[in-house]
């Protein structure tokens, strides 16, 4: 098979080529009627399948997709649009497809999740969001843990017109939310960081594009995460995904491959089950990266459970077949082996700088980049164009956003620097990585989202000025609000994380509250965070973090870091030594 040239070189031909030929030849019935070579047919007994699971037995969510692929309700979308009327039904999920959310009942309205490619951006574009935000949403605008942007408070007449303006901005909203592959990350500081391997935003850009691109990797059994890992100083969080890329150096030789920069691949990242992506033992070069992330997806989609929604992620699949069968069937679809190398061929990766997302930063061509905090992603219109303003004035227009609902302005030279810092003070923002803000991450909350427990958003505010007030850090602390198990703001990760849950006051009112689990990390402080504390008030929560913080200051050896501490105890002695007289546990 012969593809036009498109700028590859013959070797990347000569993979895409062999991919696709292979992918036409090996795939499993993708949709109702199809044969395994892609050929539609009559035979009714091949039609009553869905990859192999009967009809009858697909989950709601499925039975939906068979019913009409997402893709297809653009229409339905346009014809609400002009009654001014929601979604209903099916059709409320299949809206996903193009990233809309009717968020009832925390909010009667839309929220418009984008896609922000290897979570860079350019300065018109975020204007373009503040635009949106302003003349259809609400005002504002959040960074999600996924280094993209939401809208909310859209009403069903303006949903044509904020995704007409998103693709005019040159973005997309197609496959942000349902059964799909979300938004593919990057490490931010990716193409300037003096620490990096490898600049991976052209990898996040081209896996963003092949997804785009071909329609059989919509509606997978459950939703999907990539990453992608430069090698340097500032995490993505790339440990927390499906499929999870990290740039490596070999130290010598291994059969074909040469001493160099290539990539290591880990699987099965899902924080909210208490699970870091684990190494395969195989080595990339860069190009391989793109290939074999979609043949893993394909075999996900040929082989995910579709029947139960609980374990439907690639996690599942994988516990049940095992790693070994799981790489079988993706080298099946490749036209290259798969090299095993023992990790311990590797430089070890260089420890991440916890906040080196915030504050300012040099880059590998003598600028600076400058890290700014959003307290939990949330920005008004108006700070939003200030931030691109700045970008524009003192940099070079690029913007990137961060897993941690941060945002950095790169490109910034030494004689502005000073200019650049005094703009972000005046927009009322601040770049101080020694404080609070700095790490604190909260999802939705109550105020947007009908799963959660508790106004994590407010109410992190509110623990950050009251800590901030109390107690001076000299270690970056990360505190993340999560108002449900679903975790989308990943609380098992957190130096403090915190579920929401509903609890009973001293009065038996039911009121706010969180369980607190302690001493998460990821990469070179990787850990899932113990449980000590449940329903906790909160009113109790901030003095109660106060007394955590402030022992742990008391009580460390040395220098030591908050995940060290909590490391060197387990749960009970931790609630022992950490538990205040204010609260009964």
């Amino acid at each position: 098979m012969n593809l036009p040239n498109l700028g590859f070189n013959e070797e990347q031909q000569q993979y895409l080529s062999g991919f696709v030929t292979g992918a036409l030849h090996r795939q499993k019935v993708p949709f109702l009627g199809q044969t395994a070579s892609g050929q539609f047919t009559n035979d009714p007994m091949e039609a009553e399948h869905v990859y192999g699971t009967a009809i009858d037995d697909l989950c709601k969510e499925e039975q939906v997709k068979h019913e009409q692929h997402g893709l297809d309700s653009y229409s339905t979308i346009l014809e609400n649009a002009k009654k001014g009327i929601f979604p209903e039904s099916g059709d409320t999920f299949r809206y996903k497809f193009y990233g809309l959310f009717h968020v009832t009942p925390a909010q009667n309205s839309f929220m418009l999740r984008a896609r922000i490619p290897g979570c860079a951006m350019r300065s018109h574009q975020l204007k373009g969001f503040a635009d949106i935000a302003e003349h259809w949403g609400g005002g504002y605008s959040d960074i999600t843990t996924r280094g993209n942007l939401q809208v909310r408070e859209i009403m069903p007449e303006n949903c044509v017109k904020v995704l007409d303006q998103v693709v005019d901005l040159g973005l997309t909203s197609r496959g942000a939310g349902a059964d799909n592959v979300r938004n593919i990350t990057a490490t931010p500081t990716s193409g300037f960081d003096p620490h990096e391997l490898y600049d991976v935003l052209p990898l996040a850009k081209s896996m963003h594009h092949y997804i785009l691109n071909n329609r059989d990797l919509y509606g997978l059994p459950r939703k999907f995460n990539i990453a992608f890992d430069s090698g340097g100083a500032v995490s993505v969080c790339a440990d927390t995904n499906d499929i999870a890329f990290y740039a490596t150096e070999l130290k010598e030789a291994q059969g074909d491959l040469q001493p160099g920069v290539y990539f290591r691949m880990q699987l099965c990242g899902i924080t909210g089950h208490k699970q870091f992506a684990t190494d395969t033992g195989i080595l990339l070069t860069p190009d391989e990266t793109i290939v074999i992330a979609a043949a893993i997806l394909r075999v996900f989609i040929e082989n995910g459970d579709r029947t139960n929604r609980k374990k439907a992620r690639l996690k599942y699949l994988v516990d049940q077949w095992g790693i070994q069968k799981t790489l079988e069937e993706t080298e099946r679809k490749l036209t290259f082996p798969l090299r095993y190398v023992p990790l311990e061929k590797c430089v070890p990766p260089r420890p991440k700088s916890k906040h080196g997302h915030i504050g300012e930063h040099l880059q590998k061509d003598r600028k600076y980049y400058l890290g700014v905090v959003i307290p939990v992603g949330r920005m008004p219109a108006k700070q939003m164009r200030q931030i691109a303003e700045i970008a524009d004035q003192y940099g070079s227009g690029d913007i990137r956003l961060t897993a941690w609902q941060n945002m950095i302005i790169p490109d910034i030279d030494s004689s502005v620097l000073a200019a650049a810092k005094k703009a972000v003070i005046d927009a009322g923002l601040h770049y101080q990585s020694s404080s609070v803000s700095g790490g604190l991450i909260a999802c939705t909350g109550n105020t947007g989202c009908k799963f959660a427990a508790a106004n994590t958003k407010g109410q992190s505010v509110q623990i950050a000025q009251y800590l901030e007030q109390k107690i001076k850090l000299d270690h970056p602390i990360n505190i993340h609000l999560t108002g449900c198990p679903h975790s989308c703001a990943q609380h098992y990760i957190g130096d403090i994380g915190m579920q929401g849950v509903k609890v009973k006051n001293a009065q038996g009112e039911n009121v706010e509250g969180y369980n607190i689990v302690l001493g998460g990390g990821v990469d070179d402080t990787q850990a899932i965070a113990k449980e000590v504390f449940k329903a906790v008030p909160f009113d109790k929560v901030a003095p109660l973090l106060e007394h955590v913080l402030s022992t742990y200051l008391d009580m460390r050896v040395s220098e030591e870091t908050f995940v060290e501490f909590t490391a060197r105890y387990n749960t009970d002695e931790l609630k022992k030594i950490l538990t205040p007289s204010l609260l009964s546990v």
